[in-house]
């Protein structure tokens, strides 16, 4: 099954530093790009564990003995990394965001540009969709969502057009909800639906609250000297994970005792986040806002 070409492979071959008889983790396994790459330097010893919530990602497990594919949302790394006596593992790589299969299944609604329902489930057992966001939550609920997951300028004004339109008639489609924001999109028009519907899919998904818990996890599970490779693609993730790396914390303020002695679980490798080169970004669209951060537990 066709999900994208992974982004900046080498690059996250390079900064996981893969040890050929090592443990692995691909919290965002997808299509498998980064996994096989990851699989074809490993020995016989070798261990590859890899987490992905959708049910379509199953066709593309790896048949190999190495190999274990976890159908469960990355938040729980933990729980599964210590069942599967996977701890002190040498590597973990999120490649975060949403997959390039995921955006063009039509029913899956992620698109704004192909119609379909208003869904956005990764994990179709999910009983939030985003209609029901739509029709269901409060202004204020709207408002925090749209302004802090989308970054929408105007989402004061939208929050409270979303709830007097939903009084005549509930969102439904795809298009409905298209039509109705052309009346209120500010600014470039493709952006702003990026935007909406970006809102949209963090908060059905809960994908900050799972990142956050997932980071907090990576300490636990990973062994000294063992690597963390993210890349994210919008500025509220990299935020987290830049803050993440450099304090141990989400607010990246770095903590010091009464002698003023620190004590970071990170040595950062990228004191920059690493951005894909003109090539890659003119052969991969998707490449153009990732954005790759390493860092090595102490």
């Amino acid at each position: 099954m066709e999900y994208h070409v992974p982004v900046m492979l080498d690059e996250c071959l390079e900064g996981l530093n893969i040890k050929k008889d090592g443990t692995y983790i691909d919290v965002t396994f997808g299509g498998g790009g980064h996994s096989r790459a990851i699989m074809n330097k490993l020995g016989a010893k070798g261990r590859l564990i890899v987490f992905d919530q959708d049910d379509d990602a199953l066709a593309n497990a790896i048949d190999d003995p190495r190999f274990l594919l976890v159908p469960y949302n990355f938040r729980y790394l933990h729980k599964f990394c210590r069942l599967e006596q996977a701890l002190g593992a040498d590597g973990i790589i999120a490649d975060l965001g949403i997959s390039s299969h995921q955006i063009d299944v039509r029913e899956r609604g992620f698109s704004y540009m192909l119609g379909g329902t208003l869904d956005m489930r990764m994990n179709r057992s999910n009983p939030l969709t985003a209609a029901h966001i739509l029709n269901h939550y409060e202004e204020k609920d709207l408002l925090i969502l749209l302004s802090q997951y989308g970054e929408v300028r105007n989402a004061k004004r939208l929050s409270r057009a979303i709830v007097q339109r939903r009084r005549q008639a509930a969102f439904s489609t795809i298009s409905d909800f298209i039509e109705f924001l052309s009346t209120l999109s500010i600014g470039n028009r493709n952006k702003y639906l990026s935007q909406v519907f970006q809102a949209l899919r963090i908060e059905v998904n809960d994908e900050i609250n799972a990142l956050k818990e997932m980071l907090l996890d990576s300490l636990k599970v990973l062994g000294p000297g063992g690597r963390m490779v993210v890349m994210s693609y919008h500025s509220l993730e990299d935020r987290l994970v830049k803050r993440f790396f450099r304090s141990g914390n989400f607010e990246g303020e770095v903590h010091r005792d009464s002698y003023g002695n620190t004590d970071l679980p990170w040595k950062v490798i990228t004191k920059k986040a690493i951005e894909a080169g003109k090539g890659e970004v003119a052969s991969n669209v998707r490449a153009r806002s990732a954005k790759l951060r390493i860092a090595e537990k102490l």
